[in-house]
């Protein structure tokens, strides 16, 4: 059967995404702070940032970026990362946006495959931004966000007076962003995500998570991720609420910021749920003023959940749940709604569509209560994998259904459950990790004649990467020499954390290896 929302449908949003997001910057929201320094305590108004992203735009457009270009965003949080994305949408780029800590190899690769000619980053990262782009080759400039000798900036040309720019964009088909996710396995890829698909999903989720003036969300996710994009920017700054943002998650900083600013929302990855449900330092910091909390990225146990609601003094506590694929979401508990069953991810969304299928006949539906893979079709889903027609058609199928890997059942409420995942993707703290991405650069070591990666839990729950080695002849090798030589190689959250020896990888007669053989044998062993 055919699982409908119980919302009513949206249309598509035909609207570039600077104009569905800040289209009433200026006219309704003016004074209002849009934007707040977590850290520093500067801040924007809706105002100055439809002002500012404006000018930005045209700084770009004189700079020599038109229609279809590529912009690498490379940066942390920052009170100026909204203004050049949206400058830089409006100029007529895609943006892809970049993990602040990949190595210049990791960065390298994404700026070749996205075809970017620009990258803006920060000062901090300028050196990792130089050595990609020398690595990567076809970048024609790179940009700063504050100053840096020898480098053009966006506050430079927020103080600048350039006519705008005239480019016309086609919501449907123009290309708004190009983040980059594993899907269900593989290494990374580009996907495809229109300006229509990303406007639209902020409409469908406006039912389930209203916000207006008055709200104040705390951004310690990162912008970069679909998650982070979309709850922390795109959605609060489409209806008028104030954005506090950090550069990253510490525990103390992240209370000081809800106490200090009255936030009212939280948008968070299950860590950071366990943080607040359990470490002591939480009841030094008044955090009455928070109304609600909405875990994504990851599976949130149930009784997490409760042990954080109680925590929080009896907020509700409830998920979202998608992938980048969907720009990003399908499904979020009501904020207003009516009680969270235990461990639900929530209500499918207005004008979504989604199947529970067999995991032996995909072409078999099943019913309430059965467990399946989640098959999803909607004005959400992407357009399709950058230059990868093949990892696209295995997605989504003829007839529109994208096909995330994950096992879940539905109940006769309509509540949606994820029980496991038939995909290979590992997720540390939120992060995509590919299991592929990691082999690769564990056999590039001559010391290494054969490697293996799974997700394995730790006591808490939470997901990290895992490698089965096998030596090659005559080496010395140790596990802390495995571990180091990975982190040498790849961003922080890539690093592989537990390290086993083998004499033989599992493998079946095509050469695929066997991971479930390898998740029994961790299991076995108590590791």
């Amino acid at each position: 059967m055919v699982f409908q929302s119980e919302y009513a449908a949206v249309p598509p949003v035909e609207l570039p995404i600077h104009e569905a997001v800040l289209g009433r910057a200026s006219a309704e929201f003016g004074d209002t702070p849009a934007l707040i320094d977590g850290v520093e305590g500067r801040s924007l108004s809706y105002a100055q940032l439809d002002s500012f992203h404006r000018k930005v735009a045209a700084g770009l457009a004189d700079a020599g970026v038109g229609k279809g270009d590529v912009i690498a965003l490379h940066s942390p949080n920052t009170i100026l990362w909204p203004i050049a994305f949206y400058g830089a949408t409006r100029a007529g780029a895609t943006v892809t946006t970049v993990h602040p800590l990949y190595t210049p190899e990791e960065f390298a690769q994404q700026l070749r495959d996205a075809g970017a000619s620009w990258i803006i980053t920060v000062s901090l990262l300028l050196p990792v931004a130089r050595a990609a782009a020398e690595l990567a080759g076809g970048i024609r400039e790179i940009i700063v966000c504050d100053q840096a000798e020898g480098h053009r900036s966006l506050l430079g040309m927020v103080g600048a007076e350039l006519p705008d720019p005239d480019v016309e964009i086609d919501p449907v088909e123009d290309l708004a962003v190009l983040p980059y996710s594993s899907g269900t396995t593989g290494v990374p890829k580009g996907v495809m995500l229109t300006h229509c698909s990303v406007a639209t999903n902020l409409a469908q989720l406006h039912p389930t998570m209203p916000m207006g003036p008055g709200d104040r969300i705390l951004a310690v996710l990162p912008f970069f991720h679909a998650y982070g994009l979309t709850a922390l920017l795109n959605a609060p700054l489409s209806h008028g609420a104030t954005v506090v943002v950090l550069p990253k998650f510490e525990l103390e900083g992240f209370l000081t910021a809800i106490e200090k600013h009255r936030i009212t929302g939280l948008y968070v990855v299950p860590p950071i749920a366990l943080a607040l449900a359990k470490h002591p330092v939480v009841d030094r910091f008044d955090v009455s003023s928070v109304r609600y909390v909405i875990s994504a990225a990851a599976p949130l146990d149930g009784e997490l959940a409760a042990a954080c609601s109680a925590r929080l003094g009896g907020i509700p506590v409830g998920q979202g749940y998608g992938m980048t694929e969907l720009s990003p979401a399908t499904h979020v508990t009501p904020v207003d709604g009516p009680p969270i069953p235990n461990g639900s991810v929530g209500k499918l969304l207005a004008g979504t569509e989604m199947r529970i299928v067999s995991l032996d006949d995909p072409a078999v539906d099943l019913g309430p209560g059965e467990e399946g893979e989640v098959v999803f079709r909607g004005p959400q889903v992407m357009k399709g994998y950058l230059g990868r027609p093949e990892a696209t058609t295995a997605m989504i199928d003829e007839d529109g259904w994208l096909h995330t890997g994950d096992v879940g059942r539905v109940d006769e409420d309509g509540w949606l459950f994820i029980v496991d995942r038939v995909k290979e993707l590992i997720k540390y703290k939120g992060f995509q990790v590919a299991p592929a991405e990691l082999e690769a650069v564990l056999i590039a070591d001559p010391r290494i004649a054969d490697a293996a990666v799974i997700g394995v839990y730790d006591a808490d729950g939470n997901e990290f990467p895992k490698a089965y080695v096998v030596r090659a002849p005559g080496a010395d090798l140790t596990a802390e020499d495995v571990k180091t030589y990975v982190a040498e190689h790849v961003a922080p959250h890539k690093k592989v954390r537990a390290v086993e020896f083998l004499e033989a990888v599992p493998r079946a007669a095509t050469g695929k290896i066997l991971r479930r053989e390898l998740r029994q044998r961790n299991q076995e062993s108590g590791a």
